[in-house]
């Protein structure tokens, strides 16, 4: 197997470096490395004279996504692993994530679970983030529980569900994971591969209040392109609390505007067949 791992990285230079060690030092090493630099104005051009064999692309500020994106359509290789450029990887990550794939060549996408850093100390991960496996549609829809780190994926993929979705600018990875898990299968590799950082003043989720108003635009979206009648009425069942949640919000501080959006939101809902 033949694989491409793509980092995107916004002016996060010494954690970029650190985030490429681990790839070097794999057990089992991609054939390339992709950075996608988002518009830096720190050091992150550096990397490319620190690691002269890995691809180093610069594009304008467009967010995460977008990096993503341009990584994966620059990628030589079929098979894609993504690392957030504060994560890093353990040794053995793509190792154990080829031999699964190759004794299992029908499912092409898994993920791992991961060890927790926040503020230089590991932390115990809270019970809904806690992996199982069984069913990845349904452990997904109230919230992303998929790093992308993790996650190791074919190119077939793209090619069948599409890219990552520009115009979010946070719960991407929810968004696309829940249009994977419509039509293929995800399997987890229960082994902590990965470690994630923490407590770091530029993270996007610490960046945005109400994920769920992210998160019910993937659910609209989900409504209008699965065929499934099962599936249509849990994506349904979903969006409808988290529309409530929204408005319970909205009421609270008083946001006439919103408060009107989401009973209407609410009412489509209940009408759609």
């Amino acid at each position: 197997m033949d694989i491409t791992v793509v980092i995107p990285s916004l002016n996060r230079y010494h954690f970029l470096k650190r985030a490429v060690k681990s790839v070097l030092v794999q057990s089992y090493p991609p054939k390339e490395i992709i950075v996608v630099d988002d518009g830096s104005n720190d050091q992150t051009a550096q990397i490319q004279k620190d690691f002269p064999q890995l691809k180093y692309i610069y594009q304008e500020n467009q967010g995460v996504s977008a990096a993503r994106n341009v990584g994966i359509k620059n990628a030589n290789y079929e098979w894609i692993a993504f690392l957030d450029s504060d994560d890093t990887f353990h040794s053995k990550k793509l190792e154990e994530q080829c031999l699964f794939h190759k004794n299992n060549p029908e499912i092409l996408m898994s993920y791992t679970d991961e060890v927790w850093i926040r503020d230089d100390q590991k932390v115990k991960i809270p019970k809904k983030f806690q992996k199982i496996g069984k069913d990845v549609f349904m452990e997904n829809l109230s919230y992303c529980n998929i790093a992308p780190s993790s996650v190791l994926i074919h190119k077939k993929i793209f090619n069948q569900v599409g890219y990552f979705d520009e115009s979010l600018e946070v719960c991407e990875d929810y968004d696309l994971w829940l249009r994977v898990a419509l039509d293929f299968e995800i399997a987890l590799l229960p082994k902590k591969l990965i470690t994630k950082y923490a407590g770091h003043d530029d993270q996007l989720s610490f960046k945005h209040w109400g994920m769920d108003r992210f998160r019910v635009v993937t659910l609209e979206k989900l409504l209008q392109i699965t065929k499934q009648h099962q599936k249509i009425e849990i994506i349904k069942l979903e969006a409808q609390k988290k529309y409530n949640l929204l408005l319970e919000g909205a009421i609270k501080y008083d946001k006439i505007q919103s408060i009107q959006y989401y009973k209407e939101k609410i009412e489509q809902l209940n009408k759609r067949n």
